[in-house]
């Protein structure tokens, strides 16, 4: 029992590093400069854009796209730029994050 306890804990301080990990992230890549999870700051809130693209099987390429190259029309008149800091592989890890948030 106390093995099982143990190993909860562990597991769940792991989840909890990786969510915090993706925000961090976040943070480093300049993301949170216009973005933020529950309000809409220059761009819309991260849980917004989830519920947008809740079950679109697409979403996360789509999404990766928009993060490298920039995008314009989905939110509104404020175009997005494209993040040439953000490698392809950052790109994924930040939107799965993204499509995580409720």
């Amino acid at each position: 029992m106390k093995r099982s306890l143990m190993l909860c804990m562990v597991l769940l301080a792991l989840a909890s590093t990786s969510a915090m990990a993706n925000a961090d992230l976040a943070k480093a890549k300049n993301c949170m400069a216009c973005h933020a999870v529950g309000s809409k700051l220059v761009g819309p809130a991260y849980k917004d854009v989830a519920a947008k693209y809740a079950g679109q099987k697409d979403a996360e390429d789509k999404l990766v796209a928009k993060v490298m190259k920039g995008g314009s029309g989905t939110w509104g008149a404020v175009p997005m730029p494209a993040n040439p800091q953000v490698t392809e592989a950052e790109a994924h890890t930040l939107i799965k994050w993204v499509l995580s948030q409720k």
